[in-house]
């Protein structure tokens, strides 16, 4: 059942409440609030297939009207909401890709090169993949690692429309990555598989599942592909850790495991994304002060869904 500008009565749990509460603060009830809203639908133009004014102009002339998402120029919210997107021709020629506004923000914050070797760790869909891939002008190397057979067929399918040409598709355990390749690359993504109440917007699944003890179970694997894909870096490579969801124990406690194996956690910007910093303490535990570098993306700031980014180097020894 989709989110209609009211969560049901039940649905939020008094220990999600509590939780929730001590972390937004004053924002709680207007997080909620958004929380309850359907997201805007957006897509990302394949710059690779075609110069953005044509594409633009293609999907005018179907009646689309489009408006240009701040942090990536090639990402757009489509007004009114338009539907049926997935069979239009457009879609199925890989001139366009149905990506969320924030989920476009993880591969700017990484910002993958021309040339370089770049691991995806857990790849599948592929809205990250293919949009790295484009913003490398497929020249370069990735890697689009998962570890689902059925995954990996969407994942496929996805890499083969938008003609990714850069790509390649590598099924193992993440955790095992760096077993794999070694130390090899310049730059790794983890958006890391999570309790996902950032995509609550999308469906209330996320929330009916949602308690302490799954975020404690889920967390146990976020650290385990964190550390893994840490080691597969390059001595001063670059990391992007990235989850749809809010519980600290989820991002910043994985996070503090990095630094505490000696990464370093890197100050960025995204131009025309509000966020909020990184917590730098939580139910009494201290963090390190470069937590406050990492960012939150709540759905209240942008009208967006939620993320949160880390971006680490991986210092030489």
């Amino acid at each position: 059942m989709l989110p209609s500008n009211e969560i049901p009565d039940g649905l939020l749990k008094p220990s999600f409440e509590e939780k929730y509460r001590k972390m937004l603060g004053s924002e709680y009830k207007e997080f909620l609030s958004f929380l309850a809203k359907r997201t805007r639908k957006s897509i990302r133009i394949n710059r690779m297939k075609g110069r953005k004014e044509d594409i633009i102009a293609l999907l005018k002339e179907d009646g689309w009207v489009l408006k240009e998402i701040p942090w990536y120029s090639y990402g757009f919210w489509i007004e009114p909401q338009t539907e049926g997107i997935g069979n239009t021709i457009a879609h199925k020629l890989g001139l366009i890709y149905v990506q969320e506004a924030a989920s476009m923000a993880p591969p700017v914050v990484l910002n993958p090169r021309p040339g370089e070797l770049i691991l995806d760790l857990a790849a599948a869909p592929g809205s990250k993949t293919t949009q790295m891939s484009e913003m490398m002008e497929w020249r370069g190397t990735i890697v689009a690692n998962d570890v689902s057979p059925s995954r990996i067929n969407a994942l496929s399918s996805n890499i083969q429309r938008m003609g990714c040409m850069n790509v390649v598709i590598n099924r193992a355990d993440g955790r095992r990555i760096h077993r794999i390749y070694g130390e090899i690359f310049d730059r790794v993504l983890l958006d890391a598989p999570c309790s996902s109440i950032g995509q609550v917007r999308r469906s209330w699944e996320a929330l009916k599942r949602w308690n302490q003890n799954l975020v404690e179970r889920i967390s146990v694997l976020q650290r385990d592909l964190a550390i893994a894909a840490y080691k597969a870096l390059k001595p001063g490579g670059l990391m992007v850790y990235s989850t749809c969801t809010f519980d600290p124990e989820e991002n910043e406690l994985v996070v503090q495991s990095l630094v505490n194996r000696g990464a370093e956690v890197v100050k960025f910007d995204i131009p025309g994304l509000k966020t909020r910093e990184g917590l730098v303490e939580w139910e009494g535990v201290k963090l390190d002060d470069s937590l406050a570098y990492t960012r939150r993306i709540y759905p209240h700031l942008n009208d967006t869904e939620g993320f949160y980014i880390a971006l680490l180097r991986k210092v030489p020894i």
